[in-house]
């Protein structure tokens, strides 16, 4: 099966100080025996969302080459498309493009780059997209899938903050992007408009996913991974379930609800 443990998973492990970026490739390796890892940026050692040094990224890559490990996606945060301030817009840009570099020299199958905007609990929070911010956010991402065409990854968004949580302006934006590069995560059912069909309106950019705890032990569940197979999609099954507590059973009851729906989804 082609699954991948998110390392935002393990976040309160790593704030803990009981785990670091290697121990994550450890764990995913010979805990729940996966060749797969699918890191998020703040797992780093700087514990932030600035770029690490190029010599530390090097020590990954060769801990991954020693595990036999693939990357399967690398999921930035601090480095999102569009703020209002032009200053910090052009300071998440100069963000995104060290962590581009970074998922490169990984070696990344996928990368996430959001849209920007605020989480849906934030008060300031909108679905709204002004025609500047669209025709920035497309200009950014249709740069990086030409970078990406290169060498052979996709890199898009994730449907995580702001306006990318509506399926209809992301469908809007992966078609005025229209580049074969391009790509979006799905965490499958985080919608905060369309939820019923949203899924469904983005399968034919999906290039990777996440099942979180809510969407993994649902049947319809089951339906998703089905829909997103009969459109195509041949990409992994990601996890990222944030525990508060008791890291590794909850994952690995998580990984264990996943494979059942796949294999229920191939009945």
């Amino acid at each position: 099966m082609k699954l991948s443990i998110g390392g935002y998973s393990f976040r309160n492990t790593m704030y803990e100080g009981k785990m670091d970026i290697f121990g994550y490739l450890e764990t995913v390796k010979y805990r729940y025996g996966l060749d797969t890892v699918d890191f998020w940026n703040g797992q780093f050692a700087n514990q932030s969302f600035e770029a690490p040094e190029e010599e530390y990224v090097k020590k990954i890559r060769e801990a991954l080459d020693e595990r036999e490990m693939t990357l399967v996606n690398y999921a930035i945060d601090g480095a999102h498309i569009w703020d209002s301030d032009p200053e910090k817009r052009e300071g998440l840009y100069q963000n995104a493009l060290k962590h581009i570099k970074v998922g490169e020299m990984l070696q990344a199958k996928t990368i996430r780059i959001d849209t920007g905007g605020h989480f849906s609990s934030h008060p300031g929070f909108s679905l709204d997209m002004e025609e500047e911010q669209f025709e920035y956010i497309v200009k950014r991402y249709k740069e990086f899938s030409d970078r990406a065409a290169n060498l052979g990854y996709k890199i898009g968004p994730e449907n995580h903050t702001g306006p990318s949580l509506s399926p209809k302006n992301l469908k809007k934006i992966a078609e005025a992007v229209h580049h074969p590069s391009f790509g979006i995560l799905l965490h499958m059912g985080r919608w905060q408009e369309d939820a019923s069909i949203g899924d469904e309106m983005v399968a034919p950019w999906v290039c990777h996913t996440h099942f979180d705890a809510r969407t993994a032990t649902a049947e319809k569940g089951e339906s998703i991974i089905r829909m997103l197979k009969d459109g195509g999609y041949d990409g992994y099954w990601g996890i990222e379930h944030n525990a508060e507590k008791h890291q590794y059973i909850e994952i690995e009851w998580l990984l264990g609800a996943v494979k059942r729906l796949i294999k229920k989804a191939e009945i």
